[in-house]
Parts: C-alpha cells; structure tokens; sequence
C-alpha cells in the first residue's frame, strides 16, 4: 500500500468537504486504514493529528474569506463547519485573539495560517533498515504513576518529560512494592482516544498480578499481546533523547509502510533497563502490531 498516497487522498477529501460532517472513522475509511492507524500515520507525516488539521484548514479558510469577502459570518461559520456561530466566534477568537469582525476589519490578513498539506513521494536510497523482532508478550501487570495528557499542539512533549524529571528527582520507583525486574522501568502510553488526542500515560514497574497499589499509584493490568519490538540505535548520553525519537518516527513513516503490519490501537511502551545507564545507552520500544486487512 501507497501510505503518501492513501493519506493524500484523506487529505484532499477534507479540503473538498470542509463544511461537512468529517469524522476520524470516515477518514480512515477514505485511507483505508483503521482508525486508530490512521490517526498515527497521518501525524507521523503531517505533523499534526488529523483532527488539529481540519480544524486548522477550517479557520483558515474563514479568516481568508473574513478578510477578502463581504460575506456575513454566520454564513462562513456554516459553510466551514461550524454548526453555530457561538461556537465559530469562540474558535477563532481563540486561534487569532480577535473576534471575525474584528478580523474583517484589519489592515492586513495575519495570523496562524495553515495552507493544504501536498505530501511528496519519499525516495529511500540504500541504508540500513531497522528490522524489529515479533513477540508475543504475555499478559502483565504494573504499578505506577498515571498521567493524563494530549498530543495537542505538542503538549505531551511536554508534559512526560516533566513527568519523568518528577519520578526520577523524588526517587518514586522506591514506592513500588516488589516489582519483578527491579531494574526495568516502563514509560507506557494507554487508553488513547484519537478524536480528542488524549491518552494516559504512565511510569510503573511489572508486579504480580493483584499487589495492592500504594495511595497515589496505579494498578493496571494488560492483557498478552503480539508486539514489534524495536531497539535503538547505540548512542551517548547526548544523542539517546534524539536517537528515540527518531527510532519514533522511522517506526510510522518508514517501518508500517513497508509491511502489511498496522498498530492495533493498543498499550505501547517504552522499556528502560541496565542499557539506558552506560556510556553506551539503548532501550527498547514496543508497538502492538496487528496484520492489515486491505
């Protein structure tokens, strides 16, 4: 499967039906992907989450008409997707600073303008590929601390190394009682809702199944699952934060693509043990994977 083009086309069907009802599922469908896959994809190649996108094209395209139009703004709120004017002042007051009548009425056309994404063929010459190992692991259980957060306007980038700043300066992992692998940590992302972008992430350590979480902590429990598991490449202390993150980005913009292996809209994690503290630093990264149905 094209994913460029499949996405492509995801995106020029929302520039056709801005004003329309534009739904994750159908988008998806349009793609010909799962939801939840597809929501990955398009992030991974566009850079934001489908659902920021079409919010930003619509506010764009009523700003350009505000500006450059006479007509009336309930009338633009309406044919950009808005079902209420209310709703449509709020938006945009929210995204310029300003109010649409307001904004008719600058001497210039401003603010945060996002114009349709045209998507380029990637051309790969040679290299190597990074090849995960398959596992089936087995139905786990961990305690930990949970925090709520939004891949919204790079919130989450945010918000989880905080988290873990937080977990590692206090010491946290000494309130887990008994954990299994006393030297293994897991950073895992959970309970994803791709039309609010929202997730729960959480820091915790395997236990056996029903120890009692302390007051503060978490016990959750998840169940065998098939997995990808990819290792990092080598890096120093300087290049290991830059090394996951584009360990990340080959996993959904070149890995997927050239399997026929799609996320299952599951737990994925990150496995941090003895690796991640030598002078040599590597960890593991975990993505449920599913066979794709075409």
């Amino acid at each position: 499967m094209d994913y460029i083009c499949s996405i492509q086309k995801s995106i020029d069907y929302i520039e056709e039906n801005l004003g329309e009802e534009l739904s994750l599922s159908t988008l998806a469908e349009i793609a010909h992907f799962s939801p939840f896959h597809y929501h990955r994809i398009f992030q991974t190649m566009v850079g934001e989450s489908v659902m920021d996108y079409v919010r930003k094209r619509r506010l764009t395209s009523a700003a350009e008409r505000l500006y450059y139009t006479e007509e009336k703004v309930i009338t633009i709120a309406l044919e950009v997707g808005f079902h209420y004017q209310e709703s449509f002042n709020r938006a945009f007051k929210k995204c310029y600073g300003i109010s649409p009548k307001q904004y008719r009425n600058a001497n210039s056309i401003s603010g945060p303008l996002r114009g349709k994404v045209q998507l380029t063929p990637k051309i790969t010459i040679g290299g190597k590929r990074m090849q995960p190992k398959l596992i089936t692991k087995p139905k786990f259980n961990i305690i930990g601390y949970e925090l709520k957060t939004k891949n919204v306007d790079g919130q989450n980038s945010r918000d989880i190394p905080q988290f873990w700043q937080q977990y590692m300066q206090n010491n946290l992992c000494s309130n887990i009682p008994n954990p299994l692998k006393p030297k293994e940590e897991l950073g895992i992302c959970t309970d994803f809702c791709p039309e609010t972008n929202e997730f729960v992430y959480i820091i915790g350590k395997e236990v056996e199944q029903g120890t009692k979480a302390p007051s503060g902590l978490v016990y959750r429990e998840f169940p065998e699952m098939e997995y990808a598991v990819f290792t990092t490449p080598t890096a120093n202390e300087e290049s290991f934060t830059s090394n996951i993150q584009s360990t990340w980005n080959y996993i959904f913009a070149e890995w997927f693509p050239q399997t026929d292996y799609e996320h299952n809209g599951t737990t994925e994690f990150e496995l941090y043990d003895e690796r991640c503290y030598g002078s040599e630093k590597e960890m593991d990264i975990y993505i449920p994977v599913k066979k794709r149905v075409v």
